[in-house]
């Protein structure tokens, strides 16, 4: 049986799945190419990343299709219902990436506050010019510490971002659509553990109340942040989101950030990818990275070895 990764997987994956005896393909194929391709060579399983869509032209005309992998945990570049309906397995791999993800939030957040985002882009420049006026212009950072955190989506991700919270002394309000009530488990050395129950609140009242707020949700159809709820934030708020492209209004977001409301923001995902706005790319009070949430080599050893597993519990 073969297996086309068309948006790459692991070494690890890949050793995990031939030994149970799958050939596995890492050849990338173009989107437009990528039906005939499956057709032509009989593939029994697909694996993709966010590149790679998967629609309902593609499910039907692959009948030896039998597995739509997910590398990662957002769905929203396949048709899982369609799939599903017509008796194909869709696996992802939730928990695999969510400490990576955690991680560059937080990468965001301290460079956020200490201006980072802007005084690696100054440095270069007039760093050698302009060093006493470019630490002026930078001396006026905050701590994170004592501050309160709002986490909107409270799933898997969004928990790993409580324990870092919690664990630098950030208060965290966490909201949820389905948890009322999630317990986060901080680990220390010769296993002690502590562990600190976390009630969700409504997002009205994490907004008002947070001094930086990150987003964790999947894909929708309107904002979660629009301007309404920029109105409502506290003055000079930080917002982060690296979970998917158009949950905060980014037309709204630039405006606040114009006028102060919000004083910086940290986005991995944007509203038009891989084509971000251009005056996102350009604001001066925005981290930037190119959707790198999962892309650490221990998540991706994670994700290529839970997929094997998944494929092989399936076909074998």
């Amino acid at each position: 049986m073969k297996v086309l990764a068309n948006d790459g997987i692991s070494q690890s994956g890949i050793t995990a799945l031939e030994e149970a005896g799958f050939e596995v393909i890492t050849t990338k194929v173009a989107q437009e190419q990528l039906k005939g391709y499956l057709k032509e060579n009989n593939i029994t399983v697909l694996l993709v990343r966010s590149a790679t869509k998967v629609r309902k032209d593609i499910i039907d005309a692959c009948p030896e299709l039998k597995i739509i992998g997910r590398g990662g945990v957002g769905m929203d570049n396949i048709d899982v219902d369609y799939a599903r309906s017509k008796g194909l397995h869709v696996i992802n791999t939730p928990a695999a990436s969510s400490s990576s993800v955690a991680e560059l939030v937080f990468a965001h957040l301290f460079g956020g506050v200490r201006y980072l985002y802007a005084a690696n882009r100054e440095m270069p420049l007039e760093g050698d010019s302009r060093f006493k006026e470019l630490k002026k212009s930078y001396s006026a950072g905050r701590e994170l510490r004592g501050k309160t955190l709002g986490i909107i989506g409270f799933g898997k991700i969004g928990r790993e971002v409580a324990k870092i919270a919690l664990g630098i002394g950030m208060k965290v309000i966490a909201s949820d659509r389905t948890e009322g009530e999630a317990e986060i488990t901080l680990e220390f050395y010769n296993h002690q553990e502590i562990k600190i129950p976390i009630r969700t609140e409504p997002v009205e009242d994490l907004i008002q109340h947070s001094d930086f707020i990150t987003l964790h949700v999947p894909a929708q159809n309107a904002p979660v942040i629009g301007r309404e709820e920029l109105k409502n934030m506290k003055d000079g708020v930080g917002i982060i989101n690296a979970s998917r492209g158009g949950v905060i209004d980014e037309v709204a977001l630039i405006e606040a950030l114009e006028t102060g409301k919000v004083s910086f923001a940290g986005l991995d995902t944007f509203s038009h990818e891989p084509t971000p706005a251009i005056k996102v790319l350009m604001n001066h009070r925005i981290s930037l990275s190119p959707h790198i949430g999962a892309a650490t080599k221990e998540a991706q050893d994670r994700i290529g070895i839970e997929l094997a597993e998944q494929i092989i519990g399936i076909l074998k």
